[in-house]
């Protein structure tokens, strides 16, 4: 007669009451897992992140600004300004649409983005020009958003045009980006 070198062992043999008590055990883990669950990502793009508006900061006042334009003694007039946070600083800046004050026809626009010098409304300086006066372009709409800066632009197809009425128009954006403002256009007519 052979004897076995280990005895015989009950639960070596498996029972279906050892299935249940296994299956009920993995039951109970996956139901625990699904109760402690992380709190859902909430990442951001820090390209497109742009951090809260700092309090108290106002927009540059147009008024208050030198332009880099020769108007030969005339003063300059403001017609058009738009607002709002351009390089994801938190604070506002403005855009203003600025040109010499003429006797008659349509000047020619500079376009011109400001910022305050200590994110008051006063003290606006020049920072970027977006449309050169000397383009002979007039800034239609003008708007800030997300941003973005948006204009129409308004010009002559040629020195004959009178200068009263632009006969090219032209739809245009800005958008800063590493370190400066980049310009795309889509033309009109």
């Amino acid at each position: 007669m052979q004897t076995s070198a280990a005895p015989d062992l009950a639960h070596t043999h498996a029972r279906p009451a050892h299935w249940l008590a296994t299956a009920a055990a993995l039951a109970g883990v996956v139901v625990l897992a699904s109760l402690t669950q992380p709190a859902p990502a909430t990442a951001t793009d820090p390209a497109t992140a742009r951090p809260a508006p700092v309090a108290g900061a106002s927009a540059p006042d147009a008024a208050s600004a030198a332009y880099p334009l020769d108007c030969a003694g005339a003063p300059t007039a403001v017609p058009r300004t738009a607002s709002g946070d351009l390089d994801g600083d938190g604070r506002p800046e403005t855009v203003a649409a600025v040109h010499c004050r003429a006797g008659s026809g349509t000047p020619p626009q500079g376009l011109y983005v400001l910022t305050g010098a200590d994110g008051t409304a006063k003290g606006a300086r020049v920072v970027a020009t977006l449309v050169d006066p000397a383009d002979a372009l007039t800034v239609g709409d003008l708007a800030v958003r997300d941003g973005l800066v948006t204009a129409t632009l308004l010009g002559y197809s040629s020195p004959g045009v009178p200068r009263c009425c632009p006969d090219e128009r032209e739809a245009a954006e800005w958008r800063w980006s590493g370190g400066a403002f980049l310009r795309a256009a889509a033309t009109t007519r």
